[in-house]
């Protein structure tokens, strides 16, 4: 099964600070992505939202846990799947880059189908559907930051 790959990129006049504060924060997922609701499943080790932290989003019947297993301050945030989508593999890591006027954002998601041929289905749906995450987390930094 062929590897699949999204990379999404937008910029934002928001600080990295602002944007990773976002990122780290799953309680404000809902207000700037298509994601429904969020539920903290097990804090990490550190406590909260930290690295090994299970978070949980819900998006109509779609239900998928994902657990932290990066953060760079300001830099870098990444996870993984655990449960929810017929995916294997799953990672998605999101850096931060500072720019003269802001931030840009990159999100990169790696993962493989569970069933032959599915993986280019998916890429597809979740290339559209992190396309919209990417955005609306940059103008919501934004307009946090306003």
């Amino acid at each position: 099964m062929a590897r699949q790959e999204i990379d999404v990129r937008a910029t934002t006049p928001a600080s990295a600070q602002t944007v990773y504060a976002l990122l780290t924060d799953g309680s404000t997922w809902p207000d700037w992505s298509p994601l429904g609701s969020f539920e903290l499943a097990q804090p990490g080790a550190e406590g909260g939202e930290s690295v090994g932290a299970v978070r949980v989003f819900r998006t109509g019947r779609v239900r998928s846990q994902e657990q932290i297993v990066e953060l760079v301050p300001a830099e870098r945030f990444s996870y993984v799947l655990r449960k929810g989508l017929p995916l294997r593999d799953y990672r998605a890591d999101v850096e931060l880059s500072r720019l003269p006027a802001g931030t840009e954002i990159r999100w990169h998601s790696t993962f493989t189908g569970k069933l032959p041929g599915t993986g280019p289905l998916y890429r597809r749906q979740l290339e559209r559907f992190i396309r919209r995450t990417v955005d609306g987390l940059a103008q919501y930094a934004a307009r946090r930051e306003a």
